[in-house]
């Protein structure tokens, strides 16, 4: 059986010797770059790779291709081979910030063509509030074959340009949602939103204790927020591709296929002052 959305902390445990499972360790924190480390080095899951967002989950910023550009498609397979994963490897990918991150790794694995990748539901809490055991040891991987494959394509901004002010564009903004309206802007030199987008704060797929809702109540409030809108007519945003991640995985898991990211995002979008910029609720 493959896991293409979520797995629970019970499941992870009875494959951890698994040689078919890889568990990829993903903590980050934007304002801190060295975190992910630091935490990874003090206790992670055991048999867990770690993977940086910046350097492994992220190409070069050049100051108008937004924070975290895509990576080379071929250097980021051939990274993630050298973790161990190849074609039947199921990645099983987790984080400590709700999922943020580890929903960037499970994006751009589809986008290389690989549909074996789930977040671990709840993250390094659930596992842990299970009773999961860390620890400090770094395995040793032997290297993988993972070659890029046809997956899903990211849309550019001059894409999106194009289709702004057509009813065949459905933008969801993952941001909080101050962010969203112009206020408290303190990670991009613009404060607010590409004009016609909604808001759907990513932290409102998750239930109190930090797992994704169900997929039944995620659905219902997807298509609420969607209006009519067809999957496929969603692109879904942030600040810099990492964030809208999230969103995609809520309607993936409510049985919502096909939307796409505008990888670029937010910190893309207004380094170019003459695309178009909104502030306010809508």
């Amino acid at each position: 059986m493959s896991y293409t959305t979520l797995v629970d902390a019970a499941t992870l445990a009875a494959h951890l010797d698994d040689p078919a499972w890889v568990v990829v360790d993903v903590r980050h924190q934007l304002a801190d770059p060295g975190y992910g480390e630091r935490a990874y080095a003090a206790g992670h899951i055991p048999g867990a790779i770690f993977l940086h967002c910046d350097r492994d989950l992220s190409g070069k910023p050049t100051g108008s291709n937004g924070r975290h550009p895509l990576p080379g498609r071929a250097e980021f397979a051939a990274c993630l081979a050298a973790a161990g994963i190849g074609p039947a490897t199921q990645v099983v990918a987790y984080d400590d910030a709700q999922g943020m991150i580890a929903g960037r790794l499970w994006w751009l694995l589809r986008w290389l063509g690989h549909d074996r990748t789930a977040l671990l539901d709840g993250g390094l809490q659930a596992w842990q509030a299970a009773d999961g055991a860390l620890t400090a040891v770094v395995p040793t991987c032997a290297a993988g074959s993972l070659q890029p494959r046809p997956g899903c394509q990211p849309v550019a901004a001059a894409d999106l340009l194009e289709r702004l002010e057509t009813p065949q564009l459905h933008l969801v903004d993952a941001r909080s949602p101050d962010r969203f309206r112009g206020e408290n802007e303190t990670i991009d030199p613009v404060a607010g939103h590409i004009p016609g987008a909604v808001n759907r704060f990513f932290r409102d797929n998750l239930q109190p204790d930090g797992r994704f809702k169900p997929a039944a109540v995620l659905r219902a409030e997807w298509l609420a927020l969607l209006a009519g809108a067809l999957p496929e007519e969603v692109v879904h945003q942030c600040g810099s591709g990492v964030s809208a991640c999230h969103n995609l995985l809520a309607m993936e898991i409510a049985g919502l296929s096909g939307s796409r990211l505008y990888a670029g995002s937010w910190s893309e979008w207004c380094a170019d002052r003459g695309r178009p910029v909104a502030v306010g609720a809508t």
